[in-house]
């Protein structure tokens, strides 16, 4: 199986935001790794994945409270 990696922009912008997006994350079938980069303005979330989708880690995240969606390439 291939490691994908995504790149997401994100109104995950704190360490307290970051702890409540955790559980689900780390729940979430398929993660291999994940960070989000506060300082940048965008907030980008990477997702190094072992099978899960784009689709679902966005709903992941939005299941947690957050705005995200995919960054271009």
């Amino acid at each position: 199986m291939d490691n994908k990696e995504f790149l997401f922009k994100t109104n995950i912008n704190c360490g307290g935001c970051v702890a409540k997006v955790t559980p689900f994350l780390d729940d979430a079938e398929g993660v291999c790794h994940w960070e989000v980069d506060t300082q940048n303005k965008d907030k980008v979330l990477t997702v190094k994945s072992e099978g899960i989708s784009q689709e679902q880690v966005m709903q992941t995240v939005q299941r947690a409270g957050f705005k995200i969606e995919p960054l271009p390439k």
